[in-house]
């Protein structure tokens, strides 16, 4: 064996991969990844940023994951010196270590660029779930192209798209398929919840961040309005995303008292399982209430000024995942002028109605079924391959 071949061979037998996770749901892909991982590799190492879920799993993290967690316009400027040094510094520590490939989960604002300057020195990169730019600004499909060895997607569609623009992509399923149950407990969850069981339920999700909070909350409780004017017996349960939108949710609420809706803080999910059905701001939500078979209506509104600046770049046919899995129009989208109190109530309407949810459940569980894959292991697979070409 040549002295080349003799460390290839070495460096495969205990390879060291780089990991950068910037926030608890990369956190828990990079960790069910790491375990993939290990079963292919054995002695592998893993260092860079990440969780509690990856050090639990023996990761080394050169700095607390929420250093990278910035939200918003502001805080990320204040931030900006901190995260260019700590970017620096992994890319420096990897130009030394060299590990087998870097693998950047999600937050492309701080990842592409280290795996530019990585992919540019030699080091294999990887890219696990993919930007929305298949939806907007495509452009940016040719920076990314130039950043990256192997894209990891969760969407099935996302892989066609990197096709087409000749990006080495692997397609490796959505792991919330396998973490929301298949067939959901309805009564369970309004009985933990202390729902009344026996009344039809509507979940009303207007956002998570404050701004779509004050554009969707007051639309979406007047189309409570409207629906309780035709059905008494409708109960509402809006979960807020956190603090700061409970107080603002607990606000808009004092304005409607006549309405019979449950604020809870957090808690999506079993809100959603608890309903009839979901009304929501378009997001990662319409996901997961596919995966939970509710029927949903879709809505999303912007400021007007900022509709016009960024609808030019939107390229894509669909708001919603839905409707983007399925390639037809599976579940009512009303964007921008469209949503209206009176096309969204009778939207809803329709959605809690008995026999329009059974064909919709359906349909939702063909979609479960195309991104119901092993994630982490189709994605160390796909690593496996890139290292071995």
């Amino acid at each position: 064996m040549s002295g080349l071949a003799e460390n290839l061979s070495v460096h495969m037998n205990s390879p060291t991969f780089a990991i950068v996770a910037g926030e608890a749901s990369g956190d828990t892909l990079g960790a069910d990844l790491m375990c993939a991982l290990k079963r292919l590799f054995p002695n592998a190492r893993f260092e860079g940023i990440g969780g509690p879920k990856m050090i639990a799993e023996g990761f080394v993290s050169f700095y607390p994951m929420d250093r990278l967690s910035v939200m918003g316009f502001v805080e990320p400027l204040k931030r900006l010196p901190e995260l260019l040094s700590i970017r620096r510094d992994i890319i420096n520590r990897c130009k030394q270590s060299k590990p087998a490939a870097f693998i950047g989960i999600d937050s492309p604002d701080f990842n592409l660029g280290i795996e530019k300057a990585l992919h540019n020195s030699g080091i294999k990169t990887v890219h696990y779930v993919s930007p929305s730019v298949w939806a907007w600004r495509q452009g940016r499909i040719k920076g990314i192209k130039r950043c990256v060895d192997l894209m990891l997607t969760l969407l099935p569609f996302e892989k066609a798209f990197y096709q087409q623009h000749a990006v080495p992509v692997a397609f490796v399923g959505h792991p919330l398929a396998g973490q929301i149950p298949r067939t959901p407990d309805s009564n369970g969850a309004r009985q933990q919840l202390g729902l009344d069981i026996d009344r039809p339920l509507l979940c009303i999700m207007p956002g998570s961040r404050g701004g779509e909070v004050a554009l969707m909350g007051e639309l979406f409780l007047m189309v409570a309005r409207r629906l309780l004017e035709s059905n008494p017996q409708l109960q509402f349960v809006i979960p807020a995303a956190n603090g700061d939108r409970h107080r603002q949710l607990t606000e808009i609420l004092a304005e409607h008292p006549q309405l019979p809706v449950t604020l809870i803080e957090q808690q999506s999910l079993l809100a959603m399982e608890a309903a009839d059905a979901v009304l929501l701001a378009s997001g990662t939500t319409a996901l997961e209430a596919m995966l939970l078979k509710k029927p949903m209506v879709v809505s999303y509104k912007l400021g007007k000024w900022t509709y016009k600046l960024v609808r030019p770049f939107i390229k894509t046919p669909f708001a919603s995942i839905p409707n983007l899995l399925a390639a037809e129009m599976v579940v009512p989208e009303l964007i921008q002028d469209e949503a209206t109190v009176d096309s969204l109530s009778a939207a809803v309407s329709n959605a809690l109605d008995v026999n329009a949810r059974h064909l919709v459940e359906q349909r939702f569980e063909e979609l479960y079924e195309q991104i119901n894959l092993p994630s982490g292991d189709t994605a160390a697979a796909a690593i496996k391959k890139l290292l071995c070409l």
